[in-house]
């Protein structure tokens, strides 16, 4: 690799001049945090975009969730399941918007939105089964795991189809190859990323450390958690971030969560049953 090779902190600042996060997260972090906020203020805001809301609600009524009763508002919605879940669950469908262009003989969009909400449908399945609070964050996490990825699509277009011809060639993971020719991976791109749009560091350092768990020193337990989801969404092969082969499982992740055996079929099949409704919850059933 050339000496001019792109820098970590380049991609990410040139990143983050094309890609901004919707000023709605903003707006509803400051409504939440506002203790004289009613829940009428946060679905206000929510509902001032109509493309948002409708997949918010499809949301809330899929398998995901589970409810047996209709939730027809954004309000009910808020009631049910919570305000800062609906925060969490807007962040996500927003970011989703951002990246489009992308170009298509690198990654396939379908496919590599189908492994993030995979990835984000067993995470927050985990979460449920080790009782985590608020596990929507979880869910949040696996579908930004690899925005990265079309971080390095679209800055350093050339670069990244040469890492990818490199990583199938030489049957490596793409993400080694591209620590060992760049100095960082996507992963590191799509944490550093999500630092500058100031999403908390419980999402970020899950992101940026998710091949690397081991290396995450404020959320060990969260980054164990998006690793291993990360490795079953593959093994579902439910879509794909652009690795040809399965990554590597860290045990010593495994162990940190502390889940048995048993509990990967159940976890499995749940996740099975919840991966095309809610593609359709997202994407309105163009995908």
């Amino acid at each position: 690799m050339k000496t001019d090779r792109p820098t970590l902190e380049s991609i990410v600042n040139s990143a983050s001049t094309v890609y901004s996060l919707p000023l709605i997260h903003d707006r509803l972090t400051q409504a939440i945090n506002n203790p004289r906020a009613s829940i009428s203020d946060i679905t206000l805001i929510i509902s001032e975009d109509q493309g948002l809301c409708f997949r918010i609600l499809k949301l809330a009524n899929s398998p995901m969730f589970g409810y047996h009763k209709n939730i027809d508002t954004i309000t009910k919605a808020a009631t049910i399941i919570g305000t800062q879940q609906l925060r969490d669950l807007s962040l996500a469908i927003s970011v989703i918007g951002i990246f489009k262009d992308i170009p298509e003989d690198i990654i396939t969009m379908t496919s590599f939105w189908k492994h993030s909400i995979s990835c984000g449908i067993v995470a927050r399945i985990l979460a449920s089964y080790r009782r985590e609070p608020n596990v929507e964050r979880f869910f949040v996490a696996g579908i930004l795991h690899d925005i990265g990825q079309l971080i390095l699509c679209t800055s350093i277009p050339l670069i990244l189809r040469n890492l990818l011809k490199q990583s199938k060639e030489s049957d490596r993971m793409l993400y080694e190859v591209q620590s060992s020719e760049l100095g960082f991976d996507h992963a590191e791109v799509g944490g550093e990323l999500l630092k500058k749009w100031k999403i908390p560091l419980l999402i970020s350092e899950p992101v940026s450390c998710h091949h690397d768990p081991l290396h995450a020193t404020i959320y060990p337990q969260d980054t164990a958690l998006l690793h291993v989801s990360d490795l079953i969404a593959h093994a579902l092969q439910a879509g794909s971030s652009g690795e040809n082969c399965l990554p590597p499982l860290n045990t010593e992740a495994w162990e940190i969560l502390n889940i048995s055996e048993s509990s990967i079929a159940g976890i499995v099949q749940q996740a099975d049953t919840q991966i095309e409704q809610t593609m359709d919850s997202i994407f309105g059933g163009a995908h």
